[in-house]
């Protein structure tokens, strides 16, 4: 994977990148909150070599462009992307395009508005739904929000070792022993940033954008494959009954034993299902050729 940067206007995209654009559809892949292009790399190693793959930083988020003028509400993250697309060209044929929770809701809603840019989609436990069920952390988050603003600690922007092993448990299945200075080391990377991450994890749970896939999700006519840990405890794995009722013939795959970190708790799996997934588009669309 290659580091590159593009421009729109005077914004800066920072992005990875391998392979060429092919007979196949390329893969634009967005990461979720807090996280960066480089939480893909797991996967994209077992993704076949053939592919075009895309990883971008999302708005804010490490090399890509921080501003405080701009608009993290989901709208406007998708009109960042649909911009980074343009921006490189990836759009002059229909892409497939896989985004994991904030990352899912931006994808989802993408896909619902540009349609024509969209070849398939890959949604990874997304974010922006009305849930059927609570997960641990959206009943931790209505309790904040009947506390005072001081005591709003929020699970997901952690500022100590402590509280960093505590969003680890949340967002993972698999308990992993991490030793305390590197626990340490993992918070003193994100300090710097939470209060950027404050005030994106605001827009989020803002109204605009709390339901913004829900409220898309009847415009998405892109073959659609969602995958879900069945055990994640930050979006509940309801959400996969709210989409399949609503996306015509989408594939649901719930993984067993697996949290809300699906890309890191499963990257083999998760890359397999991937590519199966347009395997079986491409075989279909070349049946079609031949009919």
């Amino acid at each position: 994977m290659q580091v590159k940067y593009s421009s729109y206007g005077n914004y800066q995209f920072c992005y990875t990148s391998r392979g060429k654009p092919g007979n196949k559809p390329s893969v634009l892949m967005l990461h979720g909150f807090s996280a960066h292009k480089d939480m893909w790399l797991s996967v994209v190693k077992f993704l076949p070599k053939n592919l075009h793959l895309v990883c971008v930083d999302m708005p804010g988020h490490e090399g890509t462009t921080r501003s405080p003028l701009d608009d993290y509400s989901i709208s406007g993250q998708v009109k960042r992307i649909h911009q980074f697309v343009e921006s490189i060209g990836l759009n002059k044929k229909p892409f497939h395009l896989v985004g994991t929770s904030m990352g899912g809701n931006v994808a989802g809603v993408y896909a619902a508005q540009y349609p024509t840019d969209i070849s398939s989609l890959t949604l990874i436990c997304p974010a922006g739904l009305d849930y059927p069920n609570d997960s641990t952390f959206l009943k931790h988050l209505k309790g904040l929000e009947k506390s005072s603003p001081d005591d709003q600690r929020i699970p997901l922007i952690p500022s100590t070792a402590t509280e960093m092993q505590e969003m680890l448990r949340l967002c993972s299945f698999v308990r992993f022993k991490i030793p305390q200075q590197v626990l340490q080391g993992l918070v003193d990377v994100r300090i710097p940033h939470n209060e950027f991450y404050r005030r994106l994890f605001l827009a989020l749970v803002d109204e605009k954008s709390r339901h913004s896939l829900h409220e898309n999700m009847g415009k998405i006519v892109a073959p659609t494959q969602i995958i879900w840990g069945k055990q994640d405890q930050v979006l509940d794995v309801s959400g996969t009954e709210v989409l399949a009722g609503s996306i015509r013939g989408c594939q649901v795959e719930i993984l067993e034993n697996c949290g809300h970190s699906v890309v890191m708790e499963r990257p083999r799996k998760s890359a397999k299902l991937m590519t199966d997934f347009l395997s079986s588009l491409q075989s279909t669309e070349n049946n079609k050729k031949h009919d």
